[in-house]
């Protein structure tokens, strides 16, 4: 009996902790855009924009909805053009690749997105989606924020555009249109269900098939207001379509809907979020006369019935000591590189234990930096930590510890005159201004950036240290803002560049990120 009642009482406490765990809104406080979902059997994979970063659209899986790690990238690069290269004084910032369309269609994952760099859209497909490789088609133009939809009968479609949306239906192999086949626009203005005064036109299209019902999700933004998400329906691909707001609350907007293994239906949107970028949130889906309704009461609510929220470490980003065993790529999963690398000066390799970046040519602009490599930052507060080996660095290089975007920030190590100082260095009105300048005679250097977004306070910080014990404040705080050239989050960067002569080497250690700040 003492068995049956200690069975029972196990049962007991299996179905309270799983019915009282619970999942904060935002899902993932970084920088994770554009999403698109699938679940297959009981793994959600998401992918997300990247833009002019290398490799591009993130693949990451989840089990619970709250919990995302990366596990692969549609592509290593792109293009090899001058803007994705950064040559000849090109950048593609807030270009590359945009939104895409994840999708899973027997047995075979697609994944498409479009970049204004090229004016291509891209469709890539696997078998295993964790691992690749994958298959590309490319074909021009690029279909701005487009759907990639399989039907029921077959027919493989996009749906694109802002304001007028438009479909056109691709051959089933995805290598380009269907002989034959002819735009068509399936609602006029999209934009009517939240008036007539807007600023930014519905984009941002997901289709979706229930039951029958194609149902359409898009964005817009009424002046004077907040992003809004709007969502059509019909009966038929072609329309006609009806449509209504569906949510308009703290400008949590842009996504679609996902079901879970047991039948309850959640919408995935994101919110734009000051100098952290535009984070995701989860929220409820219930029915009503056959629409979604997303929220309680109109309201994303700011926890939820699901899985508790870890740390994005080690999902999204993590420390890195640099120690490579057989197998292991040169590089995880959590970095990415400012455009394309220069494979040719940077190494895992050349000193054991230690990433080592070359300098490959004289740069003027920080932007046009070759090989500048990172990770997300993330909220509310975070700092990322280097060892910086300085030995080999020739006169007039730069090297350290960037938290970038258009108005950038860096503490570093600059060699000049045959002298080491301690540099910082921040963007003022679009112009980068030393701060702080102290000198030093070591070979090794600890630099640390840190960043609060805590309720909107967008602040970065610089430290150094000679011992890693020792952390002192150094120049001013940067003021983290996001801006639309860059579009994006800001991201902690290694970086080493030259001023005047090529070939000179740094060796960082290590990487180490954590949740924990400094004390101010």
């Amino acid at each position: 009996m003492k068995q049956v009642f200690f069975f029972w009482g196990l049962c007991f406490l299996f179905h309270l902790t799983a019915y009282t765990q619970e999942a904060f809104n935002p899902i993932i406080f970084a920088d994770v855009p554009d999403m698109s979902m699938i679940r297959v059997g009981r793994t959600y994979y998401m992918s997300s924009t990247t833009m002019h970063l290398s490799p591009g659209v993130p693949i990451m899986r989840s089990y619970d909805l709250t919990n995302w790690k990366i596990v692969n990238y549609a592509y290593d690069t792109l293009a090899s053009v001058d803007d994705l290269n950064l040559d000849n004084g090109k950048s593609t910032y807030g270009r590359g690749s945009w939104a895409s369309s994840l999708r899973y269609r027997d047995s075979i994952f697609y994944v498409s997105t479009f970049a204004q760099t090229t004016g291509k859209t891209y469709i890539f497909s696997t078998k295993d989606i964790e691992k690749g490789p994958w298959n590309v088609h490319s074909f021009k133009p690029a279909y701005h924020d487009h759907t990639l939809f399989f039907d029921d009968d077959g027919r493989v479609y996009m749906i694109y555009g802002a304001g007028k949306l438009k479909l056109i239906e691709l051959s089933k192999d995805l290598s380009g249109l269907k002989p034959g086949t002819t735009e068509q626009v399936i609602i006029e203005n999209a934009d009517l269900p939240a008036g007539s005064n807007i600023g930014l036109h519905a984009e941002g299209s997901q289709l979706f098939k229930i039951n029958g019902t194609y149902y359409l999700f898009n964005i817009v933004w009424p002046k004077g207001g907040v992003r809004t998400v709007l969502i059509h329906r019909s009966d038929k691909i072609s329309g006609p379509w009806e449509g209504r707001v569906a949510l308009q609350d703290r400008g949590i907007a842009q996504g679609g809907m996902i079901d879970s293994p047991e039948g309850k239906w959640y919408a995935y949107l994101f919110r734009d979020y000051g100098a952290v970028g535009r984070i995701p949130y989860i929220s409820p889906v219930t029915w009503e006369d056959g629409w979604p309704v997303i929220g309680i009461n109109n309201k994303i609510p700011d926890s939820l019935e699901l899985a508790k929220n870890l740390s994005p470490i080690p999902g999204l980003v993590n420390s890195d000591e640099f120690t490579r065993t057989k197998g292991d790529p040169d590089l995880p999963l959590v970095w990415q590189w400012n455009h394309n690398p220069d494979n040719t000066h940077w190494s895992v390799h050349s000193r054991k234990g230690f990433l080592r970046i070359t300098t490959s040519r004289i740069d003027t602009s920080f932007y046009l930096v070759k090989n500048i490599v990172g990770q997300r930052t993330f909220g509310p507060s975070c700092s990322g930590s280097i060892a910086i080996h300085t030995t080999h660095m020739k006169d007039g290089d730069v090297a350290g510890l960037t938290l970038f975007q258009k108005k950038y920030g860096y503490i570093g190590v600059k060699l000049e005159n045959g002298k080491k100082q301690i540099i910082q260095v921040a963007v003022d009105s679009d112009i980068p201004m030393v701060k702080a300048t102290i000198p030093f005679n070591q070979n090794t250097l600890y630099l640390k950036s840190e960043c609060d977004f805590k309720e909107l306070k967008d602040e970065g910080r610089f430290y150094y240290s000679l011992d890693n014990k020792t952390w002192i404040l150094i120049g001013s705080t940067l003021k983290l803002k996001y801006t639309l050239p860059h579009f994006m989050g800001y991201r902690f960067g290694l970086f080493n560049y030259a001023t005047k002569y090529a070939g000179g080497y740094v060796d960082f250690d290590w990487f180490r990120i954590s949740s924990n700040t400094s004390d101010k």
